[in-house]
């Protein structure tokens, strides 16, 4: 489970009770929802909270560097509460489900000089496309 509650009070961000909902939603592992889905959610928790609340609040979330905005296709943007452990995302090619996945190495320090072509790299996105398995059981 990600500990996404405890780094913001951690950080004495203001927690309203839509600030509130909205990381409860976004707590978890292997969570990876769109804003519209993050709204949802959130209307189920607190009915009053505003679609603009939400893509307000994940904005902020993303520029604390407490939420990743993940892009892995032409779909919508995801966000994703696993911001502080490094890690790559396995994407089903089918029905797009994300998990989040640790491989053994530093990606990084994997390409060679002579194919950096003379930049300085500081970070390193990965994405390992497949079939879930209930999309390969269909």
């Amino acid at each position: 489970m990600s500990d996404l509650l405890e780094r913001l009070r951690g950080r004495g961000w203001r927690m309203t009770a839509q600030r509130r909902v909205v990381a409860e939603v976004l707590d978890g592992d292997h969570v990876h929802l769109t804003a519209d889905e993050v709204h949802a959610r959130a209307v189920d928790r607190l009915p009053e909270i505003s679609r603009a609340t939400v893509y307000n609040t994940l904005g902020e979330l993303v520029t604390l560097g407490e939420v990743l905005e993940v892009s892995t296709d032409r779909r919508a943007k995801r966000y994703d509460p696993n911001a502080h452990r490094p890690h790559q995302h396995l994407v089903c090619a089918q029905c797009g489900a994300i998990r989040d996945v640790h491989p053994a190495g530093n990606p990084l320090a994997d390409l060679p000089d002579t194919e950096r072509f003379g930049f300085v790299v500081s970070a390193v996105e990965v994405t390992y496309r497949g079939v879930c398995p209930n999309c390969a059981g269909a």
